[in-house]
């Protein structure tokens, strides 16, 4: 079975940071490009970053160029989103997804709310 479990969203003020965790079971973590999305109030799930499945190669919505960052851990089967410099439009439910090829996984989610 496979489970995709995200974790470390809450309540925080503006300008200030969140770690995003999302652990992975059921399938060869290794293998799979990791991507986080979100989606606000109202609006579309959109992709905030991508990360290959070496680690090697990571890319980045605009919204979120030079404040997020995502990073992985192979050995824990672990995917992360710093998130630094929040701002209440970050305010949204984040999504952690695993994709080799047509394979596509989805985590449960976790909020993040940013207040002003």
């Amino acid at each position: 079975q496979v489970q995709l479990v995200e974790s470390g969203g809450e309540l925080v003020q503006a300008g200030g940071s969140l770690r995003l965790s999302c652990v992975v079971s059921g399938i060869t973590f290794s293998w799979y490009a990791m991507k986080w999305y979100r989606q606000g109030p109202g609006k579309e799930r959109e992709l905030v970053a991508s990360i290959a499945s070496s680690g090697g190669s990571t890319n980045y919505a605009d919204a979120v160029k030079g404040r997020f960052t995502i990073s992985r851990d192979n050995a824990k089967n672990t995917v992360y989103l710093q998130m630094n410099s929040l701002k209440p439009e970050d305010s949204a439910v984040y999504y952690c997804n695993a994709n080799w090829g047509p394979m596509n996984y989805w985590g449960q989610g976790t909020r993040v709310t940013v207040s002003s």
